[in-house]
């Protein structure tokens, strides 16, 4: 296996992956607990198909509604302790359903924290801040100042995710007073991974006056097609009613009929990535070769030669250049929910064969 080019396969990776003959044990993509793969929650995604079909191609404003949206946004609002939910069809679309909802005022004023996904931009390009997020955010308060006679959005990352660095939301509790300021932070990477998400702690802190929005996609961690809003209900209400989100086909209404009732798959996937995890932390972080930010599941290295050195004793890895072909590839190891301590323990021996070269 050539470790230049990318794998093309035929089945949904899980703990191995089949290439050519080969098993490798896989350490890569977003699949953090392992729901894609559980054949529990297959099950229930099976049994509610039989119910609800493959998809619902249909407008969620027209004149017969599905009533498995509604029950589920709730399901969700209350499982983030959000005061409210939308779903739409990915996280992608969660994002630009937001951002052109906000961006209907002209003189609204956007700015954008350090490596911001795309969902969360308004434009096809816009400014990214190439300083890091702590010096970002100590430039913050006098910007706010600078625009206080504009509406203003502030759009984030809740982490970095591709560089597995956490972000400290401390700051948030000082922010100078705004008359008309929103928080937009994508969660994708966060969602049921640290925990429940990010809402309750940032809605815990930001002042009275400034109104949150998370947007996520739910087909990382949470195993499911699709994207997430949470805010007030009156902003939830106004997206929704908005010709972006009505002229839009949801997200397929099985997976949200299985995620209803299935809180306790989630909660073993997440005991069992933790200790996971925390396997994987031993083994790996002495090597001095890996980022990582605390407790999560995503290993990064500088070192992109190990992916080659990983494939050629049968592990998979992520290594490519993200977001654009034109960007640096990054590489880093991926541990799901999926895992055996035994794969964490080969993934050990590997890594400190090659730290030991």
């Amino acid at each position: 296996m050539n470790p230049d080019t990318h794998l093309t396969i035929d089945q949904l990776p899980g703990r191995y992956v089949t290439y050519a003959r080969r098993q490798c044990l896989f350490f890569s993509g977003t699949s953090y607990l392992g729901l894609s793969q559980n054949p529990a929650f297959q099950a229930r995604v099976i049994q509610a198909m039989s119910q609800y079909g493959t998809v619902f191609g249909s407008s969620r404003n027209g004149n017969l509604r599905l009533r498995v949206y509604e029950e589920a946004e709730q399901a969700l609002a209350l499982w983030t302790s959000a005061p409210a939910a939308l779903t739409v069809s990915s996280g992608m679309m969660a994002g630009q359903v937001v951002m052109q909802y906000l961006a209907t005022n002209p003189d609204t004023v956007f700015m954008y924290g350090p490596h911001t996904h795309p969902a969360l931009w308004h434009r096809t390009a816009v400014p990214l801040p190439q300083q890091s997020f702590d010096s970002w955010v100590a430039d913050l308060p006098a910007q706010v100042q600078q625009q206080r006679a504009r509406p203003l959005v502030l759009a984030m990352n809740s982490l970095d995710a591709v560089r597995s660095v956490a972000y400290s939301f401390d700051w948030v509790r000082q922010l100078p007073h705004h008359p008309a300021l929103t928080l937009v932070v994508d969660d994708s990477h966060g969602i049921g991974v640290r925990n429940r998400g990010i809402w309750a702690e940032l809605s815990a802190q930001l002042p009275a006056s400034v109104r949150l929005v998370v947007t996520a996609s739910l087909a990382k961690a949470m195993g499911l097609p699709g994207g997430l809003v949470l805010a007030d209900s009156v902003t939830v209400e106004g997206i929704r009613h908005t010709s972006f989100f009505g002229g839009a086909s949801p997200m397929a209404p099985a997976p949200l009929a299985a995620f209803a009732g299935a809180e306790e798959l989630y909660a073993e996937a997440q005991v069992r990535l933790a200790r996971l995890v925390t396997l994987a932390e031993e083994v790996l972080l002495p090597t001095g070769l890996f980022r990582q930010a605390p407790h999560y599941p995503v290993f990064y290295t500088e070192h992109d030669e190990l992916y080659a050195h990983a494939l050629r004793h049968d592990l998979f890895i992520y290594s490519f250049a993200y977001p654009t072909p034109r960007d640096k590839a990054n590489t880093r190891i991926v541990i799901s929910a999926f895992h055996e301590p035994a794969d964490i323990e080969r993934l050990g021996e590997v890594v400190q064969a090659f730290g030991g070269r």
